[in-house]
């Protein structure tokens, strides 16, 4: 690897790049792998989610609580005290710190003996994730002059849809190991005997998938502290940059006050945020329940390609909205409101299609999943309509402000989307198909004595025949109807896109052409 020569001093260089165009290129795939392994270990919870509730014998809402509100609040409100602590100290020191903090914690997840021991480690997750990308995006600032940076930065972005993709393309694989493949993977490296140590019980794929995917971080934490440099701040910037002072919080409040096109557009990416969080955390336990589509077969058949589309529709999205922003003023509001319109029929479509999926086993032992084609082909263009908001948040968040407020507009609205969308959505989604699932319990029949702690019990069979198939069709028709009802929250937060296009113009005070 190419050395960097050391700067002369602590002064600004100004107006050019720092270190040589190897290094640089090394460091901008290092933070984006590290942005990638962020949403690996954050998504991976989603991915193997039914096995961790048959674990457990959580209910819906209890998955939701792990999933939703204590990850949020201590991810929205950690990362304030640690950009602020990235300003001040250190970058690639804090960095490699949070690093090892979420990887530890995710690898601790898969040796959690009960629900408090793997919430408390999913609270760890949050906090290590919370100070990856605010030091990481400040590093990317002064390693790459203004013409290369966003450029660079859209390079460090795919970090999001490719750790969603990998989340599911190995975590799901691994999850839906049976116990016999993961012992076979612990006998070369003499740890056959660990399982048995920990007392595990059922099936522990889904531990090995956060263990396995974990501790490889703690790896990368090393190789960030030993092998990136931290530059000189404001190294990058044109010779004779004044340097602005940054708006206060409150003054950012202050100025938000008048704007009401903030507001409106944050109220609708929240609540895109509220959908999408809430289907992403629930969407495999779904298929599995009403088509029997395991982790591994749902990651790699529908997780992977969803991942991918979604990215397409943001791509399709900013696309658009550049090229019809000539003509029409308020195009960054209203393709957003229009596309959220056109996904919500697409993916009740979807959910009620997955009727006709299954898992057929071949000769060798393999699985594949037939009949989904119908259901995948809606809910990918559900998912690139429902994704094609999100570069409009962006773009309002910091048009409707000046330069000294951008990135603190943006940290308000970060708070509102990660409180209501990742706090409140999975939380929703998990109260509400509880009750779905005891309306349809009740549908048939109180005489049953069937309960929800009943039917979602692992092992149905001391019940009859006829019991057996009501809990199974409950439990996942119970969910199914939850995600659809969760879906329709898409029409108040296009209302709001469309409230936030009234007001546009007059807001808006950065170029759109």
């Amino acid at each position: 690897m190419a050395t960097v020569a050391a700067p002369a001093g602590e002064a600004p260089a100004g107006g050019r790049d720092f270190g040589t165009p190897r290094y640089r290129t090394y460091v901008l795939l290092t933070l984006t792998a590290v942005y990638t392994l962020n949403f690996i270990d954050r998504n991976l919870l989603g991915v193997v989610s039914q096995p961790i509730i048959d674990q457990f014998g959580l209910s819906d809402t209890q998955y939701g609580f792990l999933t939703g509100p204590p990850f949020a609040l201590f991810y929205a409100f950690m990362g304030v005290p640690i950009a602020m602590a990235a300003d001040r100290f250190n970058r690639v020191a804090i960095i490699s710190l949070c690093i090892a903090i979420w990887s530890l914690m995710t690898a601790l997840c898969g040796l959690a003996p009960g629900f408090l021991f793997l919430l408390l480690c999913r609270v760890g997750v949050a906090i290590g994730e919370a100070g990856g990308t605010p030091p990481s995006s400040s590093l990317i600032g002064d390693y790459f002059k203004p013409r290369s940076r966003a450029g660079a930065l859209g390079v460090f972005g795919m970090g999001v849809t490719i750790g969603g993709a990998f989340a599911y393309g190995f975590g799901g694989p691994i999850g839906g190991l049976t116990n016999e493949a993961v012992l076979g993977m612990l006998a070369p490296l003499g740890l056959e005997r660990l399982p048995a140590l920990m007392g595990w019980t059922g099936s522990f794929g889904w531990r090995f998938a956060f263990i396995g995917l974990g501790i490889p971080g703690l790896l990368v934490a090393l190789v960030v502290f030993l092998t990136v440099k931290e530059p000189p701040r404001g190294y990058s910037d044109p010779p004779g940059t004044v340097q602005m002072e940054k708006a206060s919080i409150v003054e950012t409040l202050r100025l938000l006050a008048t704007k009401p096109t903030f507001w409106t557009m944050a109220m609708g990416a929240s609540l895109v945020a509220f959908v999408g969080y809430g289907l992403f955390g629930f969407q495999a336990p779904m298929a599995q329940r009403v088509a029997g589509i395991g982790p591994g077969e749902f990651a790699l058949t529908f997780g992977v390609p969803l991942a991918l589309i979604s990215a397409l529709g943001t791509f399709l999205g900013g696309w658009l909205t550049a090229q019809l922003s000539a003509r029409f003023n308020t195009a960054v509001a209203v393709i957003p409101g229009v596309g959220l319109l056109l996904a919500i029929p697409l993916y009740i479509i979807a959910f009620y299609q997955m009727d006709h999926a299954g898992v057929v086993t071949a000769a060798d032992g393999a699985k594949h999943v037939t009949g989904h084609w119908p259901a995948l082909i809606a809910w990918g263009l559900g998912a690139m309509f429902h994704y094609a908001y999100l570069g409009a948040q962006y773009t309002i968040g910091q048009g409707v402000v000046s330069s000294r407020s951008r990135a603190s507009a943006i940290a308000i609205l970060l708070v509102l989307v990660a409180l209501i969308g990742n706090g409140i959505g999975p939380q929703a989604v998990g109260i509400l198909s509880d009750v779905f699932m005891n309306l349809q319990l009740q549908a048939h029949g109180a005489g049953t004595g069937l309960t929800n702690a009943i039917c979602r019990a692992k092992d149905l069979s001391s019940l009859p025949e006829a019991q057996q198939l009501v809990c199974r069709s409950a439990y996942g028709e119970g969910l199914r109807q939850s995600l659809v009802a969760v879906t329709l929250v898409l029409i108040p937060a296009a209302a709001f896109y469309f409230l936030a296009a009234r007001t546009l113009n007059k807001d808006m005070v950065a170029s759109r052409h």
